[in-house]
């Protein structure tokens, strides 16, 4: 009988096509069979009664980011990824920031250096170009596809990020020559400046008037504005952190009518929404992001995203800052309006959870579709399939067991991450993620913390099967 490092026997191994009870024979990392009575191994698992499905891969984090003057993200690497294993994730897809004036070779350079020996998970980056030169556009970005950083995020609003449509445009042609990715945060810029001077205006300053600085409207007109660029250059574009019908539906019509667009929501959209910005004193500023919560119809039109396949990933879109404290959510002294509260909120550890109590247990959607939405696709979406986000011979071992009839509060003390608060504190959530293997080592067993730092390394990514032909 061969031999194996690890086996996980009797439990229900789920995929995004499949459901079979096997057992699951693991040997230098990778999985090496699957079927009954496998024979010897050094160590066996058994998950009677449990799920064995892939480990959860996060597309959307933010970590170590800069922030803004005197604003510092919570978590490091080792934060984050330690964080996102507890949460049956063992990749996660953080964004390299191109700071204005500086290269993007540099910054690329300047990000593993925050990285490389600190993680508990895979990472895999991706790249936000602020300053597209001609450069960064011509020379540093063609040749960081080429070594496998083959997907980059543009953004519709935020001061010394946004790009106007020119911009955007050179980045998307640059991307269709490369076969990259694009990813787009779409708000409208302007249209933000011009509400939130209102309101200032009006004495409405509180955490809850970010979400009525940022109406639906100004993500609707934003998402159809990038749609239509994408459409002129004829490349494919993913829409990120959805928040409602209206941006929802553009992206549904741009999918109808055989255009590749690609949508994806969050949890904070399906379970948050705007009066939780509604707290006393400055409470409401735990619950402030980009796009904001919107309202339990927008709920229901995410689910029905989801359900319907117009959003083919779900991530955390995790941005953790600390509450109190000032370089955090507690803006400083003198600066008293909701447009100084760094936007993003922690959930690296709570989005699979969250997704299974709300979908699986609550039955809007089945296993194999949790699969495909918590990591299938987003291997896919990526250059990381079929290596990653899948049980099946020949890909790495990464492996999150689950009891799907564990019953969870969640709480700030529960989550591991770097924030000082959880916005999904006090929800209760039923399917929990008890252990979680990274390529074939258990890094996280029964809430207890096994792996070891550092052994979570950088993935070089293929280019997307979505991307167009160079």
């Amino acid at each position: 009988m061969p031999h194996y490092d690890l086996i996980i026997k009797g439990g229900t191994v789920v995929t995004a096509s499949d459901t079979t009870q096997c057992d699951v024979g693991i040997r230098d990392g990778v999985i090496a069979t699957l079927g009954i009575d496998l024979g010897e191994a050094d160590r066996v698992i058994d998950a009677t009664g449990k799920l064995v499905m892939p480990g959860g891969i996060d597309s959307h984090v933010h970590i170590a980011q800069p922030s803004g003057e005197g604003i510092v993200m919570a978590d490091d690497f080792e934060s984050a990824t330690r964080s996102a294993a507890f949460g049956g994730n063992t990749t996660i897809m953080p964004f390299c920031l191109q700071e204005n004036g500086k290269g993007l070779r540099e910054a690329v350079t300047a990000y593993h250096g925050l990285a490389d020996g600190n993680c508990y998970t895979d990472v895999s980056f991706h790249l936000i170009l602020s300053d597209p030169t001609e450069q960064v556009l011509g020379q540093e970005l063609p040749a960081l596809v080429e070594d496998g950083y083959t997907s980059f995020k543009v953004f519709m609003t935020y001061e010394g990020l946004k790009l106007d449509d020119k911009e955007i445009l050179d980045v998307m042609a640059t991307a269709r020559e490369t076969g990259a990715l694009v990813m787009v945060h779409a708000e409208n810029y302007d249209a933000i400046r011009f509400m939130t001077e209102r309101l200032e205006r009006a004495g409405k300053t509180a955490p809850l008037y970010h979400g009525k600085s940022r109406p639906i409207v100004v993500e609707r007109e934003a998402t159809h504005r990038a749609i239509s660029l994408a459409e002129l250059v004829d490349v494919p574009v993913m829409i990120v952190h959805v928040s409602n019908r209206e941006a929802m539906e553009e992206i549904r019509r741009a999918q109808s009518r055989g255009l590749k667009v690609y949508g994806e929501t969050c949890p904070q959209y399906l379970v948050l929404t705007e009066q939780d910005m509604d707290g006393l004193n400055m409470e409401g500023a735990k619950y402030v992001c980009s796009p904001p919560p919107r309202d339990k119809e927008s709920q229901v039109a995410c689910w029905e995203g989801i359900q319907t396949g117009v959003f083919s990933v779900f991530s955390s879109d995790h941005c953790p800052f600390r509450y109190d404290d000032p370089e955090g959510k507690l803006i400083p002294k003198g600066r008293t309006s909701f447009r100084w509260v760094p936007n993003g909120i922690p959930g690296v550890q709570t989005r699979l959870p969250i997704l299974f109590s709300e979908g699986v247990s609550k039955g809007r959607i089945t296993l194999n579709e949790f699969v495909a939405l918590s990591a299938t696709n987003h291997a896919k979406t990526y250059g990381l399939y079929p290596r990653k986000g899948s049980i099946a011979v020949g890909a790495d071992a990464d492996i999150a067991i689950w009891d799907p009839e564990r019953k969870v509060t969640i709480t700030e003390a529960l989550t591991r991450d770097g924030a000082d608060y959880t916005p999904y504190e006090g929800m209760e959530v039923t399917g929990w993620p008890v252990i979680t293997i990274l390529r074939g080592a258990v890094v996280i067993d029964e809430e207890t913390l096994v792996g070891g730092k550092g052994y979570g390394k950088h993935l070089s990514r293929d280019r997307s099967p979505l991307a167009a032909p160079r």
